[in-house]
């Protein structure tokens, strides 16, 4: 198989890396992919939103497979276009796409699914804005409607800030939208599920870290971290998950006349009343994708040509390490508001090359190339550093190990990824 990933970013080097792997892929073409991307696969330049650009670029490498990463080519109708064209595509359709595209419209679908979610108001007024925060009270959850790359949420007990990223919102335009929500208690966990229209496959927990600062401070990133399995989740969650949330959906995405087909991103907070959706998302989430992944021993092309061609019903149960993996974002300096890019990265042969290479693997997130040749940061977050261990603890371990060999002048991470999960703090 040939395989074209879309994306550039430490999920799609996660995919590619995953791909490779895959004894039934011969060679992976990535577009516009990264420097990370480009020691394992072809990069390619494309537009990725521009649907006629990557079905021009499918076609001339006569690709069996297309693996879409990131969210505003579905949105734009990526994978429409490839179906069209007779290309086989892992990614749901622009319609389907809806379920990130617009928080109201998935509560919407929610609502017809009879899925367990927050309440919600959805608000195009400052009036109905006002209305709503007092409505719910504090803890206020304030959500941007539109895709937002991960940062368009924000939880907060002042309500001047939350009425100021509010009105921020409904500012983007005179059809813009927010949600308010209702504040959910409890942990929370992240599951992928891989979807064919009617069949659902879930891959294996994870949990993330979505505040800038340890101990869940600052504001809301993309993600500075990850790890899973979750060995504090009750033994039945994804069971319960599959048939109460993602089964429902992607049932009633058919019954609507546009099927799932992709992966379906299920954010849970496992609250005392029980699981409930905090938000769906479309496609691989990051950064809980590089700690999924790297303990996924099923070969992954095979599953994602199974979805897109309709047949996860044939496909056998998945494999998994036993293994832990812990994944820790280092970011720019000024991240999340402000990053600081085009400064050099050092570390990275090292790791590669000394004691922690067999269990340690670096993502690129924000890199590029310098006209001098150096590997700069272009981006918030720079890396994704991947370890596994025999357990959680292990693998903390050996990712803050690697971790400390990164040289990225003003680079930050958080030193709390599953330490309370490793410490047995967490409880569902």
């Amino acid at each position: 198989m040939k395989v074209l990933v879309i994306g550039s970013g430490a999920r799609e080097h996660a995919l590619v890396r995953a791909l490779t792997l895959d004894p039934t892929v011969a060679a992976v073409i990535a577009a516009p992919g990264n420097p990370g991307t480009d020691a394992l696969a072809l990069n390619v330049p494309v537009d990725a939103t521009d649907p006629a650009s990557v079905v021009a670029l499918a076609e001339q490498h006569e690709v069996d497979l297309v693996v879409v990463g990131p969210e505003a080519p579905l949105v734009a109708g990526v994978a429409d276009a490839l179906r069209e064209a007779g290309i086989r595509c892992f990614g749901p359709g622009a319609e389907a796409a809806r379920l990130e595209g617009s928080k109201a419209y998935a509560k919407g679908v929610m609502a017809a699914a009879e899925v367990p979610t927050a309440m919600a108001h959805v608000c195009t007024s400052e009036e109905q804005l006002a209305e709503a925060l007092d409505a719910f009270g504090a803890p206020f959850v304030v959500k941007d409607d539109g895709l937002a790359a991960g940062k368009g949420v924000v939880v907060t007990e002042d309500r001047a800030a939350a009425m100021e990223h509010g009105l921020a919102c409904l500012a983007k335009g005179d059809d813009a939208r927010v949600v308010i929500e209702e504040y959910l208690d409890g942990p929370e966990a992240s599951l992928f599920c891989i979807c064919d229209g009617s069949t659902v496959v879930p891959l294996d927990l994870a949990q993330d870290f979505k505040r800038i600062f340890d101990g869940d401070e600052g504001p809301n990133t993309g993600g500075m971290g990850a790890y899973s399995p979750l060995g504090w989740a009750p033994e039945r969650l994804v069971d319960d998950v599959v048939a109460r949330v993602a089964q429902p959906v992607v049932d009633e995405m058919a019954r609507r006349g546009t099927p799932f087909v992709g992966v379906l991103y299920v954010g849970l907070a496992l609250t005392s009343r029980g699981p409930r959706v905090i938000e769906f998302n479309v496609r691989f989430g990051d950064p809980e994708t590089q700690s999924v992944l790297a303990r996924l021993e099923s070969p992954l092309a095979v599953l994602l040509a199974a979805a897109a061609d309709g047949r996860l019903d044939e496909h056998d149960p998945l494999r998994w390490s036993p293994q832990a993996s812990v994944t820790v974002v280092v970011a720019a300096e000024g991240y999340p508001a402000a990053p600081r890019t085009g400064v050099e990265i050092g570390g990275l042969e090292e790791i590669a090359a000394g004691d922690l290479a067999e269990s340690v693997h670096v993502l690129h997130a924000g890199t590029t190339w310098a006209d001098d040749g150096r590997l700069v940061s272009s981006g918030g977050r720079v890396l994704s550093v991947v370890a596994l261990g025999e357990d959680l603890e292990q693998a903390r371990a050996r990712a803050y190990a690697a971790v400390d060999l990164v040289e990225l002048d003003g680079g930050h991470h958080r030193t709390d990824i599953a330490l309370r999960a490793s410490r047995g703090e967490i409880h569902a």
